[in-house]
């Protein structure tokens, strides 16, 4: 088998003619006989570039408004016959061999995106160029297939070290990206065309797969891919600095992501087995930061932490990288930023092993929730409505426009925890802060008890009072404080845990058939509740 291949003759019909004029110049240059059709030979003809008329080869001319230009025995010969088997017979047949096809496709997913009527998709289904495609694909043994205008510059730099030839693993490279390229297009037609007819159906394509550290586990490998097509994907997040990721920290990032994107102040989320352990937001970033790690400084070490806007040199300073004493440095494991000052990058830069990422967490905007399990996926729409109602539902009443703030910031921590859940958040000197969270409980009394008792260790360390006063404080700050619920209270067990703890207003979604029991509690003890009427269970 010959290796190198020597192109003397392309045929190339192309939608987006991206530097399709320079790549042509430079088959020109090195002898190649260009066969072409229509828009694609107009414009090369301009440019000076002679050209053979496609029906010149296939014998017929073009019909039918264009939709029969390239499909006929000549060219599907010329492409697909075995140069060393089939030699004798394409001679006695007067095929004469074409050694690459360009061609990408109609521009479907454009004109679908532009919101085009049945019949514009319709005549946007190219049929001729996916057939030449797969020809020059399944024979690259012989022929080379280039459907992207980012491949011209390497095959441009391969005729001109080669003499005018294709080496054997372009040609197979390229060929891998031909099939992809036609499965791809004829996976959004399919889906485009269900949903026509109402049926629901559903293509993924992934892409650019990176080996990770590891997996959940060290002894699991694990690889990381792209969908294709999709905006702003997490895949493309920049590691600026440290060592290479594992599964559990792609997993940790996203969740960072996540708990703060929809934030429009200042935020920082601070990430532990995909839950927030840290979340505020506010003014100043150092300070934010400090309020997030104080949510749960223990389990602040080793984690992931994301900010939503330029990381400044005095904030990261919290971290302490450069004390003498190794015990006071603060240990996480990713830093996540849309942006680092140049300061802020270099002192971060010390910790060797530290991974610090620059990710627009703005940008994310995941339309669904996919989860492949066992042969089967499962697939939803992103939760992102906070609430369809803040209604009043007991007795004591709340300042709505003080406090709606408040509860949406809390609602955005909600659903982020995994449930069961219940989140405390509170304002301090304007800043939203989680106070103390239970997540992953299967009894949400569990879930509500160990949120309490977060908050309590959390303001312990802040007080700085006598023993006696510290129940008033804590009563205090949890009297102003919001208790956040994933899920409705099936019973009244929760709201009289958190009335004896000092909770004076409490979010659930409401909807329990037992909701006038639960406020009949809430009445008794003087507790405000809101109803939000939308659950946030996050499995």
């Amino acid at each position: 088998m010959n290796l190198l291949i020597p192109i003397k003759r392309a045929l190339i019909s192309v939608s987006d003619k991206t530097g399709v004029v320079e790549l042509a110049q430079s088959l020109v240059d090195v002898g190649c006989e260009i066969i072409s059709t229509g828009g694609t030979q107009r414009k090369l003809e301009n440019a000076g570039i002679a050209t053979t008329e496609i029906s010149k080869v296939t014998g017929n001319p073009e019909a039918f408004g264009g939709r029969m230009k390239t499909i006929s025995f000549n060219i599907e010969s010329a492409l697909l016959f075995d140069r060393e088997k089939d030699k004798e017979e394409a001679a006695s047949l007067n095929i004469d061999p074409i050694d690459l096809v360009v061609c990408n496709l109609y521009p479907f997913q454009e004109v679908l995106e532009k919101g085009a009527d049945f019949e514009t998709l319709i005549e946007n289904i190219d049929i001729g160029g996916p057939t030449m495609i797969r020809a020059s694909a399944k024979n690259f043994k012989y022929v080379a297939t280039v459907t992207q205008p980012s491949d011209y510059n390497e095959l441009k730099e391969q005729l001109k070290q080669n003499k005018g030839a294709l080496t054997y693993d372009f040609r197979k490279k390229l060929m891998c990206k031909a099939f992809n390229h036609t499965a791809d297009y004829d996976a959004l037609i399919a889906t485009t065309m269900d949903k026509e007819i109402g049926v629901n159906s559903l293509r993924l394509g992934f892409e650019e797969g990176v080996d990770l550290r590891y997996g959940e586990n060290s002894h699991q490998k694990a690889k990381f891919y792209q969908q294709k097509g999709a905006p702003n994907s997490l895949y493309n997040l920049n590691v600026l600095h440290g060592k290479a990721l594992s599964f559990n920290n792609i997993l940790d990032i996203n969740g960072a992501i996540e708990a703060i994107k929809e934030s429009t102040r200042s935020a920082c989320s601070v990430i532990k087995h995909s839950n927030p352990c840290g979340l505020c937001e506010g003014d100043n970033q150092f300070e934010i930061l400090k309020m997030a790690w104080a949510g749960d400084p223990v389990s602040a070490f080793g984690s992931i932490i994301a900010f939503n806007r330029k990381l400044e040199f005095d904030t990261v300073k919290f971290f302490d990288l450069d004390n003498e004493d190794r015990s006071k440095r603060k240990f996480v494991e990713v830093v996540i930023a849309p942006e680092f000052h140049v300061d802020a990058l270099e002192y971060l830069q010390q910790h060797k092993n530290l991974r610090i990422i620059q990710f627009d967490v703005a940008k994310m905007s995941n339309g669904v929730d996919c989860r492949y399990m066992n042969g089967s996926l499962l697939i939803q729409d992103s939760d992102t409505i906070l609430h369809n109602k803040l209604e009043v539902s007991t007795a004591k009443s709340v300042d709505m426009q003080f406090e709606q703030p408040l509860i949406e910031f809390g609602l955005r921590a909600i659903k982020t925890i995994k449930s069961n859940s219940i989140a405390i958040v509170r304002f301090k000197k304007g800043y939203a802060q989680l106070l103390g969270m239970g997540a992953g409980q299967p009894n949400r009394l569990i879930a509500t008890k160990l949120s309490i008792e977060k908050c309590r260790e959390n303001l312990s360390n802040e007080y700085h009072g006598t023993a006696e006063g510290f129940e008033a404080y804590v009563a205090k700050e949890l009297g102003n404080a919001w208790l956040i619920s994933d899920a409705f209270f099936p019973f009244a067990d929760n709201v009289e845990l958190a009335a004896a703890a000092g909770i004076r207003k409490i979010v659930q979604p409401g909807g329990s058939i037992r909701d006038k029991s639960v406020i009949s509690t809430c009445d008794a003890l003087d507790v405000a509740m809101v109803f939000t009427g939308i659950r946030h269970f996050k499995h």
